[in-house]
């Protein structure tokens, strides 16, 4: 591109269209944000650093800060939300990706979560297409031809409300330079999103909405708060145009939702409990205690006391503070020639709807347009009026009920799955696709997350299969090999080689055997992604 705004460097190729998203205007507000804010994000990603490493050595422990018990004790709301977004019972989530965007728009979902992150690899072709196609379903101009089958998607009438995903303060945006610094990437998605957007979606009587994701403190979200704030400034906006509702999907932030709320209380409209992220964040917080080991992923669900502590807990907080409390991910998707299979993953999605309803949310998500009604369904029959707000459950300041483990068995299949789906998983991410059907699941990054995390903790702290033999290298290694010989057998050598399964296995033994705890798998994997 020629006549850059000064400092400003494009590193990704300029294929035709990029140049409607990547603005002179655009480029000058990117550059605005980043020289005002980036040196914050770092230093709150430093101040990550740090606190792991008070943890790690016993120094800290997390609890609710006595500095800010005047916030939770004090009467005070957020804003009501946008009449759009007062019925949120069932939302669907997936990829930036223009087919997925339409069907998911059409799915009957009362939302659509438009995802920049963990259900999106974050190549420079899909951050920048996903904005062209945001842009476009919100002009309602969107339209794919699939070449393969020839077959025509269009956005139908009354498409669900969308919301944007934004990355997390702690990817960047490598192919974007700001006086020689890659941008933050969750900044690079809120500003090119809310500059395309602002008006189309005024006009259409909605707003621009988004999701944040991975927050873990109070002073993350006043960032967040602050870079809102200047955005709408700028851009002539009214305080409080962008909406944002903030998954709350590390364990940090599971002590501060009352003030994560009231840092941003002028844009907030809800709370969401990520499950699956929060599940990752707890291995890698509690990482050097031996007391704090997971049994199977498969056995640490919603009903897990300390998963369901923290569900409860977001629901009465955000009740109470007049915000929507969403519920998580039902990852089953819908099994094809297999009725009796098909059958079981339905009946569990209406379970779990149906208990998320039942216990207060206002709303939960689904991974596949099929599940729609299944869902609607759960909270149809529980949930008549627009939400649950008025439900405002009594749950005292619990430290141990949020940190103390269930019981359960770590056992020789648990150990194999996670070795086989998390080379599946990051072999798609590696190939482009962040949300991946794995056995009949629909898997995110957290998936491969949960799954490294857990072999390093058990390897780590010695755990023991039913059998009691011992987690070693040696083993996790064997079990890794194992899984990547298997899945070779059955996908065949070209595949296997084409879809860079090798690296998958690579990336996944490195860190399950890593002396030292990465904080994101994403962060080095990024490098073999990103496009020059």
């Amino acid at each position: 591109m020629r006549d850059l705004p000064e400092g400003v460097q494009i590193l990704g190729p300029m294929r035709p269209g990029y140049e409607t998203i990547l603005t002179a205007e655009a480029l000058s507000l990117l550059a605005d944000v980043h020289r005002r804010f980036n040196a914050e994000r770092l230093r709150l990603l430093a101040e990550r650093d740090a606190r792991q490493k008070r943890l790690d050595a016993g120094e800290e422990q997390l609890d609710f800060p006595a500095q800010t018990a005047a916030i939770r004790a004090g009467d005070w709301t957020v804003p009501e939300a946008p009449a759009d977004l007062q019925d949120r019972r069932v939302e669907i989530t997936g990829p930036v990706d223009r087919k997925m965007v339409i069907n998911a728009l059409n799915s009957g979902a009362k939302c659509f979560m438009a995802d920049f992150e963990d259900a999106s690899t974050p190549s420079w072709t899909n951050m920048i297409e996903g904005q062209i196609n945001l842009r476009d379903a919100n002009a309602r101009t969107i339209d794919f031809t699939d070449e393969t089958s020839g077959k025509s998607y269009a956005l139908k009438d009354d498409p669900a409300v969308l919301i944007a995903r934004a990355r997390g303060l702690h990817l960047d945006e490598a192919h974007v330079l700001i006086d020689g610094e890659p941008m933050g990437g969750g900044f690079f998605d809120f500003v090119l999103y809310l500059l395309h957007n602002h008006a189309t979606t005024a006009k259409n009587g909605s707003g621009p909405y988004y999701y944040i994701p991975k927050l873990e403190t109070r002073f993350e979200a006043r960032l967040w708060s602050l870079v809102i704030r200047h955005c709408e400034e700028t851009l002539g906006l009214k305080r409080g145009t962008v909406r944002i509702t903030v998954l709350i999907e590390t364990l940090p932030a599971a002590f501060e939702l009352d003030e994560i709320l009231y840092e941003l209380r002028e844009n907030i409209t809800a709370l969401n409990a990520g499950r699956w992220d929060y599940i990752f964040s707890y291995i890698k917080r509690q990482k050097t205690d031996a007391s704090k080991i997971l049994p199977d992923r498969a056995q640490v669900t919603m009903t897990a006391p300390f998963m369901a502590a923290y569900a409860e807990r977001v629901i009465a907080v955000c009740h109470r503070r007049g915000a929507h409390a969403m519920g998580g991910m039902s990852a089953f998707i819908p099994v094809k020639n297999d009725e009796a299979a098909n059958k079981a993953a339905v009946d569990k999605v209406l379970a779990d709807k149906t208990r998320e309803a039942s216990i207060g949310h206002d709303g939960a998500w689904v991974a596949h347009p099929a599940l729609v009604p299944v869902a609607l369904e759960a909270f149809d029959k529980v949930m008549p009026g627009a939400n649950q707000l008025a439900k405002k459950p009594e749950v005292k300041e619990d430290r141990d009920a949020l940190v103390t483990p269930n019981e359960g068995t770590v056992t020789e299949a648990g150990l194999y799955g996670n070795a086989d789906v998390a080379i599946r998983y990051i072999a798609s991410w590696l190939q482009g696709r962040g949300a991946a059907p794995i056995h009949n699941l629909m898997e995110d990054a957290a998936t491969a997350e949960i799954s490294r995390a857990q072999m390093w903790q058990w390897r780590v702290h010695g755990a023991t299969t039913e059998d009691g033999k011992a987690i070693t290298a040696e083993r996790i290694t064997a079990v890794i090999e194992k899984a990547a010989a298997d899945i070779k057998a059955e996908v065949g050598l070209n595949a296997w080689t084409a879809g860079r399964f090798d690296e998958a296995q690579e990336i996944l033994t490195a860190m399950a055997l890593s002396d030292e705890f990465e904080e994101f798998l994403t962060l080095p994997a990024y490098t073999r992604i990103a496009e020059r």
